[in-house]
């Protein structure tokens, strides 16, 4: 299952918002509880299964190719296109990252914290993969060739979850224990920030996460049910989602120069503009706890429905 918080992308975003279209979304199902869903480097979506420990694999069309982990009961989180080409994942319940080639040979390796519970990965600038280990308060780094070295955050209970390359080549995660927002280098200095709405827990980040130039960091806030937006120099602003108990989790950025998030308690997709402005669309399946979301390589942005067992697609038409 994910952590109560999860997370955000690091992004520049243009004041100038162009007119938009109301999207159309399409549903496609899958074996069981899709979490954590990236554009992959061979044209198709991979997204991993929770439940049946597996990792699926989504043409545009819709054809689902699935591969389970070697080990059971692996419970994959988030899933992140390595620098070798090949696709890393988080296997929460295992405490382990796996890889799996384009062809889906699967190989997994154990993090050195035992119970770590990691969740968020991503791919940074120094040929690596970083990752977050939830339960333990540490910052993990993996090379290509299985080596992993672990970093501690310097407060205790953080609850890191979901984790980012920043625009400046660090990367950026979410701290849901302590309602902050850490930064750490690539060397391995760590420093945090604390958002204002400290102790009530932030949502940020998860796998899919878009780094561009600019350097803003968007993350979600379940609790409050809001979307928070920090700049550079750490500066705040919290944005209201309009339906209560919306869940805000994953959240990503368009090329329609806005930012789009699942909120997973009430079975919709949200959008939210530079200046806050906020729509929300709701999934044709009900109930269907939209997680994380990518912008494929359609153009159209795709999203896991964890509830419902299903993987969406919504199209963003923008002019």
């Amino acid at each position: 299952m994910l952590p109560r918080a999860v997370v955000a992308a690091v992004l520049l975003v243009s004041l100038a918002v162009p007119v938009f279209a109301a999207p159309r979304i399409t549903e496609y199902p899958v074996s069981s509880a899709p979490v954590g869903i990236v554009n992959g480097p061979d044209g198709a979506l991979w997204f991993t299964e929770a439940t049946l420990s597996k990792i699926g694999r989504m043409t545009t069309s819709g054809s689902v190719t699935e591969y389970p982990t070697p080990t059971r009961f692996t419970g994959p989180q988030n899933i992140a296109v390595g620098p070798d080409g090949a696709l890393w994942f988080t296997e929460r319940t295992a405490s382990q990252i796996g890889r799996i080639t384009r062809t889906g040979q699967i190989t997994e390796y154990p993090i050195p914290s035992r119970g770590a519970s990691p969740v968020g990965i991503a791919a940074a600038h120094d040929g690596a993969l970083w990752f977050t280990e939830y339960a333990v308060g540490k910052l993990g780094r993996i090379t290509p060739a299985g080596r992993i070295t672990e970093y501690a955050i310097p407060t205790p209970n953080s609850g890191p979850s979901a984790i980012v390359l920043g625009a400046d080549g660090a990367l950026w995660f979410t701290e849901d224990g302590v309602s902050a927002i850490g930064r750490i280098t690539t060397s391995g200095e760590i420093s945090e920030n604390a958002i204002p709405s400290r102790g009530l827990g932030v949502s940020a980040g998860s796998q899919n996460l878009a780094a561009v130039a600019g350097g803003d960091l968007w993350f979600t806030e379940i609790p409050l049910n809001k979307i928070g937006r920090m700049t550079p120099d750490g500066e705040v602003t919290e944005y209201p989602i309009p339906t209560p108990g919306s869940g805000p989790v994953g959240i990503v950025a368009g090329h329609d120069r806005a930012l789009w998030f699942a909120e997973g308690g009430v079975g919709k997709i949200g959008r939210i503009t530079a200046d806050g402005a906020v729509t929300e669309f709701a999934t044709p399946t009900r109930s269907s706890g939209p997680q994380n979301l990518t912008v494929g390589p359609d153009g159209a942005l795709w999203f896991t429905e964890f509830g419902a067992n299903k993987i969406g697609r919504l199209d963003i038409e923008a002019r």
